[in-house]
């Protein structure tokens, strides 16, 4: 998928521009869904989570 505007999902917003899902010129993301994870057993903190959905450019 070309991670372009006109595919943006204006339900998921998205701060990583280095990731191949995210609209260039506006903070979101051009998925239809996301797959949210932890690399924590018992996440505390918002730096535990992740988005598994994430592809480098």
């Amino acid at each position: 998928m070309d991670c372009g505007c006109e595919n943006k999902n204006s339900s998921i917003m998205c701060t990583v521009d280095s990731c191949k899902h995210h609209c260039n010129t506006e903070q979101y993301c051009s998925l239809n869904t996301i797959r949210v994870g932890t690399h924590e057993p018992h996440p505390t903190e918002c730096q535990c989570v992740d988005c598994n959905s994430f592809e480098l450019k």
